[in-house]
């Protein structure tokens, strides 16, 4: 093998042997551990946060080793859930899965029954339909209202695309942009102008949604493009025995365009 051939992929059974060694280590875990035992629903619920961002954070990089590690710390938590469930007699993670296995069997059926679909466009709006047929009253009840701001309007938007309260293009999405561009310039009173500027971001996002750009992942790489060229800058700073504090704006504009070469 070398060094960039593709690693053999587990076999079903491989994988399931895999799967039933980690709820053998769950049970241990919960049952010797001092830490794994003292933990609840409610202890564990900021850590799976942090663990989903870790895994943003790979996905984002591409890092495909690194996702396998945090996908590992995710799928840990998704455990450890079921276990404390089934501590509860409530549900263990068998009926997790199966309930998940007749959900998506229902949501499907183009695949597992005789409707027809032309696209994925198709899919998404009789996705959303299945799921009011399901108890949803709306169908934004499904947004999660811890989720971030700017995921959280992407997610609205792409809810209510599914039954056709969409823009007709990109372009027309643009128009919006501008509409909103213009109120906001011309509101003086500050917690309306605050409103206004709220109405421009949600009509970007739903711009960019529509040009088929996630706007979180281009802020985030943003973001981070950001927060590399500003430590270059101070690294910059640092071997020229500047203090950036002390420095104009000027001045500090003129390493940053250094930095920018650099990368």
């Amino acid at each position: 093998m070398t060094l960039n051939s593709p690693l053999p992929m587990n076999t079903k059974q491989e994988k399931l042997e895999a799967f039933g060694r980690l709820l053998d280590i769950m049970d241990d875990l919960r049952e010797k551990c001092p830490w794994d035992q003292k933990q609840t629903l409610q202890s564990l619920r900021h850590l799976t946060l942090e663990e989903t961002y870790e895994l943003s954070d790979a996905i984002l990089q591409e890092d495909l080793q690194e996702i396998k590690k945090e996908l590992g710390d995710v799928l840990l938590h998704l455990v450890f859930y079921a276990k404390i469930g089934s501590e509860k007699e409530s549900f263990d993670i068998a009926d997790v899965i199966n309930s998940l296995n007749e959900k998506l069997i229902f949501r499907h059926p183009h695949i597992y029954g005789d409707t027809e679909v032309k696209d994925e466009e198709e899919v998404k709006q009789n996705w959303e339909k299945l799921k009011l047929k399901e108890g949803n009253k709306s169908i934004l009840g499904g947004v999660p209202k811890s989720l971030p701001s700017l995921v959280k309007a992407y997610r609205i938007q792409d809810k209510v695309k599914g039954i056709g309260f969409e823009f007709h293009d990109a372009e027309d999405a643009w128009k919006k942009v501008d509409e909103e561009i213009k109120e906001f310039h011309a509101e003086t009173d500050l917690d309306k102008k605050e409103q206004e500027l709220g109405d421009v971001f949600f009509s970007l996002i739903n711009y960019a949604r529509i040009s088929g750009i996630n706007p979180d992942s281009a802020l985030e790489r943003t973001n981070l493009k950001f927060i590399s060229r500003f430590q270059k800058m101070e690294k910059l700073a640092q071997e020229q025995d500047l203090k950036l504090a002390d420095m104009s704006l000027e001045e500090m504009d003129v390493l940053w365009e250094k930095a920018k070469l650099l990368g």
